[in-house]
């Protein structure tokens, strides 16, 4: 009875250590998304040129 009472007593220890780490949820990376953008960005192009404009305008005076 002894015996039986030993081998229980270390198959539960041995079991309980299995199972120590606990359980983690495995960490899904998500897809990183690119945005593409014109080469020519108008809300710049614009301004630019008037800018250049004015500058020609005001050193030909």
């Amino acid at each position: 009875m002894k015996k039986i009472a030993t081998i229980a007593l270390v198959a539960s220890l041995s079991a309980s250590t299995a199972f120590a780490g606990g359980y983690s949820a495995p960490v899904v990376d998500a897809t990183p998304v690119v945005a593409e953008t014109s080469s020519s960005n108008a809300g710049i192009l614009i301004p630019a040129m008037l800018l250049v404009g004015i500058a020609v305008a005001a050193s030909s005076n």
